[in-house]
């Protein structure tokens, strides 16, 4: 017997009646969409990140939204979700992963810093401080966040020379594009002692 429901994860709604074609697999366009979207970004991200309970959506403001609509709180980990739920969700422009204590990831959020020049010299120094990980470009098209394993209980901002860097380990959430920067990898590398230089 042919599937009569969205294959959308989280969508219970019924498919459209199919005319000569094959059965429809999603009851709109907008899910059908937000299905790919979800398949796309599972293969982008380290699994270190898309296996933790720690994702949200994130909305225009880069506000943290849960997949109902409400707001979510890096503080309220009932208000977070699966990376699979969270991708496949519509509500909002984007994803969001929650930093926690005690899971030792870390983000190094370089603001500012792709001009079409390329890359600013100050940020590539950064980079070349961290041994291979996964990097993506930002929301805005013109930062990087840099990911990896790093004990960083209190966040810090640094401003000198033209560079912004904010290093985070908990308490925050950044927003994930997973548009990779050059030919990182899928993993999170340690980043302990590239944190401790930028101190």
């Amino acid at each position: 017997m042919a599937n009569t429901l969205c294959e959308r994860e989280g969508c219970d709604s019924a498919l459209p009646v199919a005319g000569r074609g094959p059965m429809p697999r999603f009851c709109s366009t907008r899910c059908r969409v937000a299905a790919h979207r979800a398949r796309r970004a599972s293969t982008s991200l380290p699994a270190e990140l898309t296996g933790r309970r720690r994702w949200v959506r994130r909305d225009e403001r880069k506000a943290p939204r849960r997949t109902d609509g409400g707001f979510a709180s890096a503080t309220a980990p009932e208000s977070w979700t699966t990376h699979r739920e969270a991708a496949a969700s519509t509500v909002g422009v984007g994803l969001g992963y929650v930093l926690a204590a005690g899971d030792r990831v870390a983000c190094i959020d370089l603001d500012h810093c792709l001009t079409v020049d390329g890359l600013a010299p100050w940020a590539r120094d950064i980079l070349d401080r961290c041994p291979p990980t996964f990097v993506e470009i930002s929301a805005g098209g013109d930062g990087l966040h840099i990911w990896g394993r790093a004990d960083v209980v209190r966040g810090r901002r640094i401003r000198r020379d033209g560079s912004a860097v904010e290093i985070y380990g908990q308490g925050r959430y950044i927003a994930v594009t997973g548009r990779r920067f050059e030919d990182c990898p899928a993993t999170l590398a340690d980043l302990s002692e590239a944190v401790a230089s930028l101190t």
